[in-house]
């Protein structure tokens, strides 16, 4: 039997889940803080080779910009920390499915994985609505988790929209 020597973990399968829920546990976070802000709770990092190099939440209420989704926000982060739009071999992290919009950034950053946590069923685009990882006239590919922590995520905007609400 094959063991991780750093986590004592036997499959890679395990650490891979165990480190997703690590930077989705940080995502959370920053989802929290959009929250108190009054902005709509989804955050973002973008992580290569084990470092956080871009860190967002939603902003475009505040920022007045619709384009300042978390992925836009942290991709920008990151693109500026590495003095480069490419973010080849990065992963990045958000606590929900992504719109049209910010899939379409992550291809052209050339993320290589995604990692979402709840599902959007009205604008999602990788399994709710367009499914765009799947799609074929694309000249790169995106690998796409979903589901990491989605209790925590959908937990999250039902808790935000509630107060909106009352």
């Amino acid at each position: 039997m094959h063991t991780d020597e750093e986590t004592g973990l036997a499959d890679p399968t395990e650490k891979r889940r165990r480190d997703d829920e690590g930077w989705m546990t940080q995502a959370l976070a920053l989802a929290a803080d959009a929250a108190e802000r009054g902005e709509v709770p989804v955050g973002a990092l973008v992580v290569l080779d084990g470092e956080v190099i871009g860190r967002g939440w939603n902003q475009p209420i505040s920022s007045h910009d619709p384009t300042a989704h978390a992925e836009i926000v942290a991709l920008r982060d990151a693109a500026q920390r590495l003095g480069n739009y490419r973010l080849g071999g990065a992963t990045l992290y958000v606590t929900i499915e992504p719109c049209t919009m910010c899939f379409g950034a992550l291809m052209h950053a050339r993320i290589a994985r995604l990692v979402y946590g709840a599902t959007e069923p009205r604008a999602g685009t990788c399994v709710s609505q367009l499914r765009l990882p799947e799609q074929t006239f694309y000249n790169h590919r995106i690998d796409v988790a979903g589901g990491v922590l989605a209790d925590q995520s959908a937990a999250l905007l039902r808790a935000f929209f509630a107060r909106k609400r009352v």
